[in-house]
């Protein structure tokens, strides 16, 4: 069957005429506060107790917004006649959000879990070079991430905690019979 001339027309007009008549929704941004789908992207929050300076993060970011400084600091040994030790102590971590993407490349890299997404979004600037977010404030972000969501009950252990039960069990099972050997 042929479409009738102008039937485009008259259901557009319909649905004109029905959304007309209904209400608006307009949520008041300052005064009500939007609510965010659980894992919302919206800032990098930094964990900086897990950073070891490995620079992976800012090698991996597309957008080279990440800027890390660091020094090496020597540790004494922990033993007599041991020897000393160097690590990596964190100077700067900054990461520009006026160049940011929000990719989550960053995130995904690091291998010492010290970036995260924080649902945080009112981080606005009047001058575009107070976009540059240092440690403190990534670290402020850091305590409004929310935690990850529970594991399904259903679901199969993971295969590196059963290995791990599987050898506390063999464990606990030979120095039960030891014990058991040394009473008898």
């Amino acid at each position: 069957m042929a479409p009738i001339p102008g039937s485009g027309l008259a259901k557009g007009l319909a649905v004109t005429l029905r959304t007309m008549t209904r209400k608006t929704v307009t949520e008041q941004y300052p005064e009500s506060l939007p609510e965010l789908p659980p894992r919302t992207r919206g800032v990098i929050g930094l964990f900086e107790e897990n950073c070891t300076v490995c620079m992976l993060c800012a090698r991996e970011c597309p957008d080279w917004c990440i800027y890390i400084d660091s020094h090496k600091e020597t540790v004494p040994a922990s033993a007599p006649g041991g020897r000393e030790r160097s690590r990596n102590v964190l100077d700067r971590f900054a990461i520009d959000f006026s160049l940011c993407m929000y990719c989550g490349i960053c995130i995904e890299v690091c291998p010492f879990d010290a970036l995260f997404w924080s649902p945080e979004f009112e981080y606005a600037e009047t001058d575009i070079r107070e976009l540059t977010h240092e440690r403190d404030k990534l670290r402020e972000w850091m305590w409004t991430v929310p935690a990850p969501p529970a594991l399904d009950p259903g679901a199969e252990e993971p295969k590196e905690i059963a290995a791990a039960r599987k050898t506390a069990e063999k464990l606990a099972a030979q120095r039960a019979a030891e014990e058991g050997e040394e009473q008898s």
